[in-house]
C-alpha cells in the first residue's frame, strides 16, 4: 500500500507552480491561466468517464491520477487551498448525500 497522499501532491503542485514554466509544466499551465487549466482537468474528467465504461482498473487509475493533479492544478491557480476543499467535505459528512444535494438547490 503507497503512503503517498493527495496532501503530497499538493506539496509537489505548489513546489512546481514555483519554478519556471520552461521546466515545469505545472508552471505552465498555470500561467496559461484558469481557463486553460479548466480545459485540461475537463479533459481528464472526461478521458476518466471512458475508462470508468470501457478502460481497463489500470486505465481508470492511470486517468483518475491525471483527474487529481489536474484538479489541483486548478485550485492552485484559482487560490483554493486542499483543505478549504477537506473543509467543505468535511461540513457536508453531516447529512446524506441526497440530503445535501437537495439544499443546494435554488427554489
Amino acid at each position: 500500500m503507497t503512503r503517498f497522499t493527495i496532501e503530497d501532491l499538493e506539496r509537489i503542485v505548489e513546489a512546481r507552480a514555483s519554478a519556471s514554466a520552461t521546466d515545469s509544466y505545472t508552471r505552465a499551465l498555470i500561467d496559461a491561466g484558469p481557463a486553460r487549466c479548466a480545459k485540461k482537468l475537463g479533459e481528464e474528467g472526461v478521458e476518466a468517464a471512458l475508462a470508468t465504461v470501457a478502460g481497463t482498473k489500470v486505465d481508470l487509475a492511470s486517468e483518475a491520477a491525471d483527474v487529481l493533479y489536474h484538479l489541483l492544478v486548478a485550485l492552485k491557480v484559482r487560490g483554493v487551498t486542499l483543505a478549504e476543499v477537506m473543509r467543505v467535505l468535511e461540513q457536508r459528512t453531516g447529512q446524506s448525500g441526497l440530503a445535501e444535494k437537495a439544499s443546494r438547490k435554488e427554489p
